[in-house]
């Protein structure tokens, strides 16, 4: 594996830590964007950067190995997401049949989503 440039890292400042953050997110959700095998909450934040919390239940998603999977792709695309002017924390929620997706599908799926968001929550804003 090669060096990752320094942003590229996912330390704790860019995740949802605790059931509190997890709550604010899911009773005070100011856009959604929903997908046929996720689902995205979000509400902004006063943090210095967007902040990601991954949902992905046993029940949707069967075996560790894919849900894993799951996890690496949304934090990686998390990653390159340019920086908004809002500060988002972010909860995405799996839904049966995510695991069947292959990567790439899954990549470009969480992408158009990320953005989808992005686009609801500057709408909210400006509203």
């Amino acid at each position: 594996m090669g060096i990752k440039p320094a942003n590229a890292s996912f330390g704790k400042a860019k995740r949802l830590l605790n059931a509190s953050d997890y709550s604010r997110v899911f009773d005070g959700a100011e856009a959604k964007a929903s997908h046929k095998h996720l689902l995205l909450l979000a509400k902004s934040n006063n943090q210095p950067g967007h902040r990601l919390g991954l949902v992905i239940a046993k029940k949707n998603v069967r075996h560790a190995v894919q849900r894993n999977r799951i996890k690496r792709i949304a934090r990686e695309t998390f990653r390159q997401l340019p920086d908004s002017e809002q500060h988002l924390d972010v909860v995405l929620l799996a839904r049966r049949g995510m695991d069947q997706l292959e990567n790439a599908e899954l990549s470009s799926i969480l992408q158009q989503q990320w953005q989808k968001l992005v686009r609801r929550t500057s709408q909210n804003q400006d509203s």
